[in-house]
């Protein structure tokens, strides 16, 4: 399939990279905020349409990983998106629990600007 067939065809026909990993950002359907980016692989995008809550591969741990199976934070999907090249998924969530993405008990994990050489907390 050409690239210009690939930005208009119905069929789904994910990229995943060697590793069997496909990005995937996480954003908040209410705001559209991004939460958090991690990665998925099969077996996880297929937990996570069979149950409707977001799964992730961890790359660390080398493991499935159901997101807020420890802290409560979950994400219910309300929609799965492809961007056009389909290497890229886009996870729109309803959070459940306190509403935070991130391991640090922020909303989101994107919580800090580049400020020439240096971070600002935003």
């Amino acid at each position: 399939m050409s690239a210009s067939e690939l930005d208009e065809t119905l069929e789904l026909r994910l990229t995943f990279d060697a590793q069997g990993l496909i990005p995937a950002i996480v954003c908040d359907v209410a705001d559209n905020a991004v939460l958090m980016f991690a990665f998925m692989n099969k077996q996880a995008l297929a937990e996570t349409q069979r149950t409707g809550i977001v799964h992730f591969w961890s790359r660390s741990r080398q493991a499935l990983w159901k997101k807020g199976e420890t802290s409560g934070e979950m994400f219910a999907v309300q929609d799965l998106r492809v961007d056009c090249d389909q290497d890229v998924l886009l996870v729109r969530v309803k959070p459940h629990g306190k509403g935070n993405a991130c391991h640090t008990g922020r909303r989101s994990c994107f919580y800090r600007k580049i400020d020439g050489q240096k971070l600002e907390f935003v």
